[in-house]
């Protein structure tokens, strides 16, 4: 197991800090590890009609726009309920209020960076609202995407968020199971 035997800040700002970490390996070998701390956040598959509810925006590492489900975290960096969280986020980026909200499984985002962790969330029930973006997200868009087009969009690379695919996934295994949606 590696050990922690010192730490430093690198950065912070309102999304985000880094740390260097000064580690020693199990063979008594020293090292460093940096480590990015983010709070867990949400991601909601908004499900009906055989279908789901996408938003997508510009992703500036990246330089282009994809198609994924609705997610974040809280602002502030601070941690809170995930499931008042994922009500939020959706009706937030989607104006979608969800009378029902099951959790259906967690993940960890980056595994080799950061410690945070996702809970994913089936939301059915619908009732269609207007959106309250954060600036950062004026240029977000929401559609609905039936189900064969949506995994068509994983296949061509119009999905590339690894969150939402590995969401995705977790869904078939929740249906595998006897969960539905309509």
């Amino acid at each position: 197991m590696i050990r922690q035997i010192s730490s430093r800040l690198v950065y912070e700002n309102a999304w985000l800090s880094v740390r260097e970490d000064g580690i020693e390996r199990p063979d008594g070998s020293r090292g460093i590890y940096s480590v990015i701390d983010r709070p867990d956040f949400a991601v909601v598959i908004a499900a009906e009609r055989g279908g789901f509810h996408l938003v997508d925006q510009y992703r500036y590492p990246l330089e282009a726009r994809y198609w994924e489900f609705p997610q974040g975290c809280f602002p502030g960096r601070r941690g809170g309920d995930q499931l008042e969280l994922a009500h939020r986020e959706l009706a937030e980026e989607t104006g979608l209020r969800a009378a029902s909200m099951v959790p259906i499984g967690r993940l960890a985002a980056w595994h080799g960076a950061s410690g945070q962790m996702c809970t994913v969330f089936l939301a059915t029930d619908l009732v269609q609202g207007v959106p309250e973006r954060e600036h950062e997200e004026q240029d977000m868009r929401h559609r609905w995407c039936a189900r064969a087009e949506f995994e068509s969009l994983i296949r061509s690379g119009g999905i590339r968020d690894n969150t939402t695919v590995s969401a995705y996934t977790l869904l078939r295994l929740h249906e595998e199971e006897g969960g539905t949606f309509t």
